[in-house]
């Protein structure tokens, strides 16, 4: 398929297809005019396929809502893909409508910086993968990025305060990793909701409750304790420590004044 220049389409989703896309390339070029490339929900194995984020030409500076016009009949067609978490039908192809899903495989390995070099890309999905490493500071080039999945993952370290560029960005999951430290603040990140980030239990700062030290901005001491805690972590504003410790003591002050009160016969 990498003899196909003129391929603008690529959907190959919910297969069984396996193998390594990581494989020397068989072109200098591999599908320059792709605008979708949907392989989700495969067992596609291996690091991902960064010499095709090198060469996704129409990935690559587009111009803002131009129709193709080299060929009429690619104006109109019936695809549907997942957009933003919901799966929808599309009926035109628009130039400036790029996407590139990869969720739900098995591919390992970092996320390449390479893939900041798509600035023209609309929506990222490597959701449900075995992704380990950092999220690369080259997704905030993305500059017209609308959604961006990246849900369970291995991914750790601290997220990249470059992606508060992406002032376009509409949907973010970061859930399910081993992220760390204070989420960064701006008017963008300030409107996405706890289950953006939920299953990391490092991540402190607006919007999750968990406060973050103002040194390093690590969340607050005990680290152990999370949300989940809170069902059974107070009652009626007293730790469960204070509680049992309270019980306690009570229970050893009841039987000191019950041994030193005296029968009247005594």
């Amino acid at each position: 398929m990498e003899g196909l220049p003129e391929l603008r389409v690529l959907v190959l989703k919910s297969n069984k297809f396996d193998g390594n896309m990581s494989l020397p390339s068989r072109s200098n070029l591999p599908f320059p005019k792709l605008q979708v490339l949907d392989i989700s929900e495969n067992e596609f194995v291996g690091s991902l396929p960064q010499r095709y984020f090198k060469s996704f030409r129409a990935m690559m500076d587009v111009k803002e809502n131009q129709m193709y016009r080299d060929y009429g009949f690619e104006r109109f067609l019936e695809m549907r893909i997942t957009l933003k978490g919901l799966d929808q039908l599309l009926t035109r192809l628009l130039e400036a409508f790029t996407t590139i899903d990869l969720s739900s495989n098995n591919f390992s390995g970092s996320i390449p910086d390479s893939i900041g070099n798509l600035n023209s890309l609309r929506y990222l999905n490597l959701s449900h993968n075995n992704l380990m490493g950092h999220i690369p500071a080259s997704l905030g080039n993305i500059s017209v990025l609308e959604s961006l999945d990246l849900s369970s993952n291995k991914l750790d370290g601290r997220i990249p305060s470059e992606l508060t560029r992406l002032t376009f960005l509409a949907k973010l999951n970061l859930s399910m990793n081993d992220l760390v430290g204070q989420i960064p603040q701006s008017t963008q990140f300030s409107t996405f909701e706890n289950d953006s980030y939920v299953g990391n239990l490092r991540l402190c700062g607006f919007p999750l409750t968990r406060k973050c030290n103002e040194e390093n901005g690590q969340r607050m001491q005990p680290e152990e304790q999370d949300d989940e805690d809170d069902e059974y972590g107070f009652i009626d504003g007293f730790g469960w420590r204070s509680v049992v410790m309270g019980y306690g003591s009570g229970i050893i002050v009841g039987i000191g004044i019950g041994g030193s009160v005296s029968h009247p016969n005594s």
